[in-house]
């Protein structure tokens, strides 16, 4: 079975063929994210830790995760892993392979969580430069084991560019996102208090609004009174005229 080992601290990943049906057998039916010690691997991965991140068996059918199956299944894929959808709706009948190592696998994928003791060659004693940074602001802060009051600006991950002209080089940086800058905050507290401004104007407008019907209620109620009471004198006095 072939290992591609990743450590994600030195960005470098190595590929290990073992052939020893002994030091696999701590791999079968263990599943996807579950961790493994790599001592019974080997003696040179005494100390080290691996978790399972994925793998395909002899025929190349990956394993797909949440599948409880160490073989392989039809299932009815709208997209995800091990499938992409052309068309929006669109569904296939896919053959995955599940989430359970069995010997049937050809390859693993193993991400180590935990040095141990010695290094590992051309995995745990180089170092290979990130191309790409993240560009939130949180994740760069993660990335460098920033606080909030350090300045993202300065670790953000530059690379250099080529240029046409011979000896001359630029460099590049992402733009980062969700970066909290004095400018931000100020226009925080200025749209908070446009707000806060159309809140109270509302709130004076219906007021205003309120006062209005209940003045026009109580003219309403007026002159139904006085009409009333127009009725009543007009027809005291028909009735006075008539005897």
């Amino acid at each position: 079975m072939k290992l591609n080992i990743a450590y994600p601290v030195t960005g470098l990943q190595k590929m290990v063929e073992i052939e020893d049906e002994k030091k696999l057998t701590q791999l079968y039916d263990k599943r996807i994210s579950q961790e493994v010690d790599g001592e019974g691997l080997g003696d040179e991965f005494k100390g080290y830790v691996f978790r399972i991140t994925g793998g395909y068996d002899k025929q190349g059918f990956t394993m797909k995760q949440g599948v409880l199956a160490d073989h392989r299944v039809r299932l009815l894929l709208k997209g995800g892993t091990c499938y992409r959808p052309r068309r929006t709706g669109e569904r296939k009948r896919k053959s995955v392979r599940g989430c359970i190592v069995s010997h049937d696998i050809s390859a693993l994928s193993l991400v180590v969580v935990k040095k141990g003791e010695g290094e590992l060659p051309g995995l745990t004693d180089g170092n290979k430069p990130r191309r790409l940074g993240p560009k939130r602001a949180n994740r760069i802060r993660k990335l460098f084991a920033l606080s909030k009051k350090d300045d993202v600006r300065k670790f953000v991950i530059r690379r250099e560019v080529k240029t046409k002209k011979e000896g001359v080089t630029k460099t590049k940086a992402p733009k980062i996102q969700r970066l909290i800058t004095p400018v931000r905050l100020q226009r925080k507290r200025h749209m908070n208090s446009l707000k806060k401004r159309r809140f109270e104007k509302s709130k004076e407008e219906a007021a205003a609004y309120a006062k209005l019907i209940a003045a026009r209620k109580e003219e309403a109620k007026s002159k139904s009174r006085t009409s009333k009471l127009h009725s009543r004198v007009s027809r005291a006095s028909k009735t006075s005229a008539g005897k």
